[in-house]
């Protein structure tokens, strides 16, 4: 009965609710410039986090998740929806769990006939979606604990791989009843100031830095 109830209140929620120097000059080159600036970027502030991605697990959903990122999308969108033990949700334009992209992509899960082996645990990232299996859009989810339940229905994706403490701090967020008939709803807005592509992991897993804004003061 709870597994039910997570996977249909998920559901619910997802609509209701990415010149080289020569001779003696001193140049810095592009590629060292440019080798640089990624450094930096991929250092997390106090307020920032980093979800790796696994194209490998989900090709259709890392890319549309790439896209959004890379346009600039998720710029100054929140995270609407927070519950305790549960999962942090964001993404959606409107901030109510009823809006998304202008595109929906292929649910990338068993249920729909595709294979993905990535677990609901703690710190996974997966889209969330209608009681249509190929709704997903632009919100996502991050899950707080052991959410396996959900695997085989949803398209998990990636994963924080640092920062995750910065995603337990939306649980501070004085929160009220929301859509989903749980204390979900943030009285403050939870807000990523900055999506961005970073360089990839050591295995070539591409990466995203989020930058939130000051949610807690």
């Amino acid at each position: 009965m709870k597994n039910r109830w997570i996977a249909g209140v998920l559901a619910f929620a997802a609509f209701t609710g990415l010149m080289t120097g020569c001779g003696k000059k001193d140049t810095v080159s592009e590629a060292e410039t440019a080798e640089t600036t990624a450094a930096a970027a991929a250092e997390t502030t106090g307020n920032s986090f980093i979800i790796t991605l696994y194209p490998d697990v989900a090709p259709i959903t890392c890319e549309n998740f790439e896209n959004l990122v890379s346009q600039g999308f998720y710029n100054g969108l929140t995270f609407h929806r927070v519950v305790d033990g549960f999962m942090a949700q964001g993404g959606d334009p409107q901030g109510t769990g009823m809006g998304g992209s202008d595109q929906t992509i292929k649910g990338e899960f068993q249920v729909n006939g595709v294979e993905n082996t990535l677990s609901h645990q703690r710190g996974v990232v997966s889209m969330a979606r209608s009681m249509d299996y190929d709704s997903a859009s632009s919100q996502f989810f991050i899950c707080y604990a052991d959410c396996s339940s959900l695997d085989g229905s949803y398209a998990a994706f990636g994963e924080v791989t640092e920062g995750m403490e910065v995603v337990d701090d939306f649980l501070k967020v004085e929160r009220v009843m929301g859509g989903d008939g749980a204390i979900s709803s943030p009285t403050k807005p939870i807000v990523m100031d900055s999506v961005q592509m970073i360089e990839d992991d050591a295995d070539g897993h591409p990466r995203v830095q989020v930058t939130m804004n000051d949610f807690l003061n």
